[in-house]
């Protein structure tokens, strides 16, 4: 299998997927790629945004929801990229369009996956660690499953001079561990990974990984997660 997991498509001041442009245009290299945009409401507005920044990159974009029959045409597809948005209104979509299998049939039989923010949610086993509201119910937490750890896009370290109670993104992830032994990987702004089928690559910037009764760890571009014992793939699947 082939991903490009990002923890964002746009930063602060620079143009939408700018920071990853170069390893994108590889990525999709000759191929056309579909774009999934259910995790926005306006699905034309949100394909012809990602469609301008793919095309920075000298790629085609098109958007799967103008299909009529989006799971049919993913079983012939070469290249898909799911844009971020609502994770859980993502997921319901996905599952009720007959899409969670027919993306990770397609991209097990060489499909390129690439996804941002709810999207990089979508390739790991379950919808868990996602930082959204739940606007909408999905009938199950399963997401596409095609790693087997989880990642939480957006990762903020914690403030030593915020004053606000409530929760830090380590702390929900510590009571995630309370509940689940799953590795998570927080990705912060501006990093993404790179899978195949035989490891997983840092780039971009950092990322910090929590496992279940171990401290966090952090890691630089470059690293290679699959030789400390994170499973690569969801083989559950």
């Amino acid at each position: 299998m082939e991903l490009m997991l990002l923890s964002n498509s746009a930063n602060h001041g620079a143009e939408r997927l700018s920071h990853a442009r170069d390893a994108l245009a590889e990525f999709y290299a000759g191929r056309d790629v579909w774009f999934v945009p259910y995790a926005l409401a306006d699905h034309d507005g949100y394909t012809q945004v990602m469609a301008e920044a793919f095309a920075r990159s000298g790629l085609r974009l098109r958007g799967l929801h103008t299909e009529a029959d989006p799971a049919a045409t993913m079983a012939s597809a070469d290249a898909v990229f799911i844009g971020g948005g609502n994770s859980f209104r993502l997921l319901r979509t996905l599952q009720r369009k007959g899409l969670v299998g027919a993306i990770r049939d397609a991209v097990r039989g060489g499909a390129r996956y690439g996804g941002a923010s709810a999207g990089t949610n979508m390739a790991c086993p379950t919808l868990r660690t996602t930082n959204d509201m739940p606007i909408v119910e999905p009938d199950s937490f399963d997401a596409i499953g095609l790693i087997g750890f989880q990642i939480n896009p957006h990762y903020l370290d914690p403030d030593p001079h915020s004053t606000h109670m409530g929760e830090t993104r380590e702390k929900r992830l510590a009571e995630f561990h309370e509940e689940n032994d799953i590795a998570v990987l927080g990705l912060r702004e501006g990093a993404w990974l790179r899978v195949n089928g035989t490891g997983v690559t840092l780039h971009g910037h950092t990322a910090r990984l929590f496992r279940r009764g171990q401290s966090p760890e952090e890691f630089t571009p470059g690293a290679r997660f699959d030789v400390l014992g994170v499973p690569l793939t969801d083989s559950a699947r």
